[in-house]
């Protein structure tokens, strides 16, 4: 999907992040990124799944050093979107992961306070095969 072929994509969609937001708040690109150190994201990432945005809050906060939970946002695109390339065309084709991109701002309409994350160890193993990746140069962000 690209940005001139997005509208037929309906919501709700889902923003996982260590931040804590209000409703009303925008996401817009330009920010650090919560998955590589000293990496300006020209793009503000979401998806159609929960436990898609699930995986973000986890992995914001575990990266970051956190011992918070994170926070999954219900958002709404205010522009168009396209999908996320970095996990669509690299590791699931046909984006299963329902996950989008966007250079436009995401508003924040609400908050997922029930959202389930992952186990320990699944979340250990996430975070274990991104160290690998890191270590062999292979966790290049298209952005």
């Amino acid at each position: 999907m690209t940005f001139d072929h997005c509208a037929h994509v309906a919501g709700p969609f889902f923003h996982g992040t260590g931040s804590t937001l209000e409703v009303g708040d925008e996401l817009v690109p330009g920010r650090g990124s919560n998955f590589q150190a000293g990496r300006v994201s020209n793009n503000v990432y979401f998806t159609a799944l929960v436990d898609t945005a699930a995986w973000g809050a986890e992995l914001a906060t575990a990266l970051a050093g956190s011992g918070d939970r994170g926070h999954v946002y219900v958002v709404e695109p205010l522009g168009p979107f396209e999908d996320d390339p970095n996990v669509t065309d690299k590791r699931f084709p046909g984006n299963p992961t329902q996950s989008y991109r966007t250079r436009s701002p995401l508003r924040v309409v609400g908050e997922v306070p029930d959202w389930q994350g992952h186990d320990p160890e699944v979340l250990k193993g996430m975070l274990d095969h991104l160290a690998l990746l890191r270590e062999q140069g292979r966790d290049v962000i298209e952005d």
